[in-house]
């Protein structure tokens, strides 16, 4: 590659750092250095000249994002960083003055992007088809995410495969305790007692009905949309001897059919997600009609701060991470809980939790990204990493956040709660 490509990326990248205290170094193609300002905790390589051209124009999570899954782009050591560095960059293109510099520098790239065009070759984007939200759409959507590689969820996740927000009482808590507290926090939640019946919407590989099960006797169903959740569930429940008070169906959960008088108790964790707003009021009337009344719901799920809410259609995420995804304000999922008639017992943010969770889960995969390549590709690999640092950012930041909450079918005016708090506590210590 010519010494005038090299000269022209140089500009757009002394441009784009300017006045930015680097704690990271870049290094071209051909070995060009610009060195960090303080101990480099990440290595940006640039791979082609038409890099940043493809990255930052325009400068959106999705173009930066691509840039990085193409391997137009690498990040070698803390990719955490990367994120309050891409939130500058951003913030710089909004001074019309910074901009228009730097526009004019990127232009010069252009010429480079059938090289870029070449390494891409095929976007690896979803492509769902159908009506968003229908069944058949929300399957595809599931399977795209869920439907990997159970081999590959194992290198990152606990033992259980819990693959949402652990609970860690002390914040010192290793990965595997934390999940299995989080699992004991949630039934202490739901109040379970033998023999009651409980659903599980969007139960994952199994973990919670089967220590439901284990731990305080009910009869468990767990549903999902993953064909290979489901059957490892029901591999996992045959080996603990249980098929005959737990079962996992490959159901939709509009599809769910209550036993006699409705279950008892209902559980969502790490589902809600899928949801949409436009679903919202379908969802809870769903859970309300197949609630005992007294029954207990409790909802977790990822949260947006409110002027970040919305289905965003050109979104990192929505294109390569949870498709039809949307995150909603705390305040209108408890809306429509409250519209359906559900009273609101308890919300507990648990942010903290899950920006550790996700970082466990990057730190793990790392460590096994030679392992991860026999299951998924390189591509996949990257939009895991950059997807759960990403979240874990979004945690730390406050942009996101994860809720649970306590919904209450009343019976009779009657909610069934205690007079205090104490119940969602162990020993005293949580």
């Amino acid at each position: 590659m010519s010494e005038k490509a090299v000269s022209e990326v140089l500009n757009v990248v002394n441009d784009l750092f300017k006045g930015v205290k680097k704690n990271f170094k870049v290094v071209l193609w051909d070995g060009t250095e610009v060195p960090a300002d303080t101990e480099p905790a990440f290595t940006l390589k640039i791979n082609y000249p038409c890099a940043l051209w493809h990255a930052l124009v325009p400068p959106t999570d999705l173009s930066m994002g691509e840039a990085y899954l193409y391997n137009l782009i690498d990040i070698e050591g803390d990719i955490y960083q990367i994120f309050p560095l891409a939130e500058k960059i951003k913030e710089n293109f909004k001074n019309p003055v910074v901009a228009a510099k730097l526009g004019v520098h990127l232009l010069k790239l252009k010429k480079y992007n059938d090289e870029c065009k070449k390494a891409i070759k095929e976007k690896r984007e979803a492509r769902l088809k159908g009506k968003k939200h229908s069944i058949e759409r929300d399957r595809e959507a599931i399977s795209y995410h869920y439907d990997v590689s159970n081999e590959f969820y194992k290198l990152f996740l606990d033992k259980n495969l819990v693959y949402s927000c652990a609970y860690f009482p002390t914040g010192t808590e290793d990965l595997d305790t934390a999940q299995e507290l989080k699992l004991d926090y949630i039934c202490r939640k739901l109040q379970l007692k033998p023999g009651e019946k409980l659903l599980d919407i969007g139960c994952g590989w199994g973990a919670l009905v089967i220590h439901a099960a284990k731990h305080y006797g009910v009869e468990a169903l767990g549903i999902t949309l993953s064909k290979n959740q489901y059957e490892y569930a029901n591999e996992w429940i045959k080996r603990e001897g249980l098929e005959g008070r737990v079962r996992v169906e490959y159901l939709d959960y509009r599809e769910v059919k209550p036993p006699e008088g409705g279950f008892d108790k209902l559980v969502s964790v790490g589902m809600f997600e899928h949801v949409g707003e436009e679903m919202l009021e379908k969802y809870f009337k769903k859970a309300w009609e197949i609630l005992k009344p007294g029954g207990i719901f409790l909802n977790h799920g990822i949260a947006c701060r409110w002027k970040d809410c919305g289905f965003h259609e050109n979104s990192f995420t929505n294109k390569y991470v949870f498709p039809d995804g949307e995150l909603l304000a705390i305040s209108t999922t408890l809306h429509y809980a409250e519209k359906t008639g559900f009273e609101v017992r308890d919300v507990e943010s648990l942010r903290e939790h899950y920006a550790r969770t996700l970082k466990f889960w990057v730190e793990r995969l790392e460590k096994h990204h030679d392992e991860a390549l026999k299951y998924v590709d390189e591509v996949t690999y990257r939009i895991w990493r950059l997807f759960m640092s990403g979240s874990s950012y979004g945690f730390d930041t406050g942009r996101h956040n994860l809720y649970q909450t306590i919904l209450v079918k009343p019976d009779n005016g009657k909610s069934g709660m205690p007079w205090s708090r104490n119940y969602l506590y162990k020993d005293g210590k949580f």
